[in-house]
């Protein structure tokens, strides 16, 4: 099988190798799909902690159940299947007791851990995969699997109630999702984006309120404050840009970080929290059963992600693509 591997930080290049036989527990899949996601870049430049090279990186994964390790019950060979970050948990710590899988005290991250996706073929352990359901393509399916699951589980544990403000900082990969979600959630959603030229996207996927944060003249932040302020921020940019967002959060408000970054959030000061009662917060993704809520609403409610496909060989120019942002998610399909 031809797979995408990374040998040593900031290299990458296409392999020949054997397909990998499923073990106890683990389930081979023929790979459809795998989405491009920014966090992949931790493993392309092998910044993550504890990660051992070589790797295949790759957590958006759709494909058909091709063989079975031992013990596997409940998948069937042909079922068509998704995988996300959340790579498998140990069923004995606190945590896994208390049914909160995706903070596993033992937790294995696809792609990480293991192999992902950027390959014809994967293996995955039993307990971290979803039942795609119909009505979604391969290549729709795979973004909602880690930029989808991260945006819906976030804002659905927000409290926040249908009529309030909700505002989606970034319309890159995540924040393209993140805002289609909060509107079909009932939220008066607000898109902070940088530049004019993104206010006609925002509103064809349904923004009330677009902001350009490069303008700090822009009435849209008069419009918010009029509003009260945003209950909730949901941040899918990085730490560098969440300067100045305190001070348009509502009293009690929360801002909720959900984009992988190793820098500090600037000019969050205790002042400005205190005196908003305001919440800076996170929100690792969800495990398998969250990414079947996350596709079953999607087409539930008619949300599709922006997608552009590309081969494996082509994968230096989707990891390209989807740094400069000119793609809503990049999707590498095997078989193109």
């Amino acid at each position: 099988m031809k797979a995408v591997v990374v040998t040593k930080p900031g290299h990458h290049e296409i392999q020949e190798r054997p397909i990998p036989k499923p073990g106890r527990g683990e389930v081979l899949i023929k790979v459809l799909a795998c989405g491009v996601c920014h966090s992949d870049l931790g493993v392309l430049n092998a910044y993550y902690p504890g990660l051992a090279l070589p790797r295949v990186p790759g957590h958006e994964v759709v494909g058909i159940v091709e063989a079975l390790g031992e013990d596997v019950k409940r998948w069937k060979v042909g079922e068509r299947v998704g995988a996300g970050w959340f790579g498998g948990n140990c069923f004995e710590c606190r945590r896994c007791d208390r049914g909160d899988f995706i903070t596993c005290q033992k937790g294995k991250v696809t792609g990480i851990s293991h192999d992902g996706g950027y390959a014809e073929y994967q293996v995955q352990p039993q307990e971290a995969l979803a039942r795609v359901p119909d009505g979604l393509s391969n290549e729709e399916a795979a973004p909602l699997l880690c930029a989808g699951i991260t945006v819906f589980n976030a804002l659905r544990h927000t409290g926040a109630l249908a009529g309030d403000v909700v505002a989606i900082q970034g319309l890159g990969g995540l924040g393209h999702l993140a805002v289609q979600f909060a509107v079909k959630m009932g939220y008066k959603t607000v898109v902070l984006g940088r530049g004019k030229e993104k206010k006609k996207h925002a509103e064809e996927l349904g923004a009330h309120l677009y902001i350009d944060a490069k303008d700090e003249n822009d009435p849209g932040f008069a419009k918010i404050k009029e509003w009260g302020g945003a209950n909730v921020i949901l941040s899918t940019a990085p730490a560098s840009a969440m300067t100045g967002l305190i001070d348009i959060l509502a009293v009690g408000g929360t801002l909720l970080v959900v984009a992988v970054d190793m820098d500090q959030i600037p000019g969050v000061t205790p002042l400005a929290l205190l005196m908003k009662r305001a919440k800076v917060a996170g929100w690792p993704s969800g495990s398998a059963s969250d990414w079947e809520d996350t596709m079953n609403f999607a087409v539930l409610t008619g949300i599709k992600p922006t997608v552009t496909k590309y081969s494996l060989k082509d994968v230096g120019q989707a990891i390209k693509d989807m740094e400069s942002g000119k793609v809503g998610r990049a999707v590498l399909v095997p078989g193109l």
